[in-house]
């Protein structure tokens, strides 16, 4: 199977013209374009599973349209997607605000999938689901070191007591470097993926490992990538893998 994480950015892009007129005014921008070039690169990678993060849900620089919704009609794919503030959050009362959010992809069908939050932090979204035997958890960490590490003890006790193979993926923003993931990649077993190290930010020339792709010891990794695309200021990650044989 092939797993594929891509914090998308909302497809704002990237480059000078995501600045102009004024810093970051990309984020105000029409997506269509980056969009339609994000979608004939899944096309082209042909990817299982996708863990989106950053993900516009429907505002008006999609002219309504849920860019995860778009992706999985195209790639003939179901999908779960939800705003990636918490249920009281303040942000989810705000336009455009209430549109950010995450969602999985997959080319199986999501047996069962749940919402959960984190308590600290602006970024809360947890997605968790079930695709055949695997199970699969999205986060997108905060920005704030102490927050980091909150969530990452509540995400441990999330994924302490599932049961089979499992992926946690997603953009970790482990900005003081790997070793922020040494008690919980100890605590709960997972290994990642990326045995190399392999920075995938900024995507013109990454100097950080921000997104992980982590798994439990009995999903067995064929091949790790990074292709270099510049879709968005992060890197995909794409993962292919076996899942263990249940007749053995």
């Amino acid at each position: 199977m092939r797993f594929l994480l891509y914090n998308i950015r909302y497809c704002a892009g990237i480059g000078p013209r995501f600045h102009l007129p004024v810093p970051y005014a990309g984020y105000l921008k029409r997506s269509v374009n980056v969009l339609n070039d994000i979608i004939s690169f899944f096309e082209e990678v042909n990817p299982d599973i996708i863990a989106l993060v950053e993900v516009d849900g429907g505002s008006f620089r999609t002219r309504r349209l849920c860019q995860a919704g778009r992706i999985a009609e195209r790639l003939g794919h179901y999908h779960v997607i939800e705003s990636k503030y918490g249920e009281q959050s303040v942000a989810n009362k705000v336009p455009l605000l209430n549109t950010q959010g995450n969602a999985l992809l997959s080319r199986v069908p999501i047996r069962r999938h749940r919402f959960h939050y984190f308590e600290q932090g602006v970024k809360r979204l947890v997605i968790e689901a079930r695709m055949g035997m695997l199970t699969v958890f999205l986060v997108h960490l905060s920005l704030t070191y102490r927050n980091r590490q909150y969530q990452l003890e509540k995400l441990y006790r999330l994924v302490r007591d599932v049961e089979g193979p499992l992926i946690v993926a997603g953009d970790f923003n482990v900005l003081w470097g790997e070793r922020e993931l040494d008690l919980f990649l100890g605590a709960s077993g997972l290994i990642s993926a990326n045995q190399e190290g392999l920075p995938s930010h900024p995507s013109r020339a990454p100097k950080r490992q921000l997104d992980y792709i982590l798994h439990s010891p009995e999903i067995k990794v064929t091949n790790f990538i990074i292709p270099k695309v510049l879709y968005s200021d992060h890197a995909p990650l794409i993962c292919d893998f076996k899942l263990p044989d249940v007749r053995s």
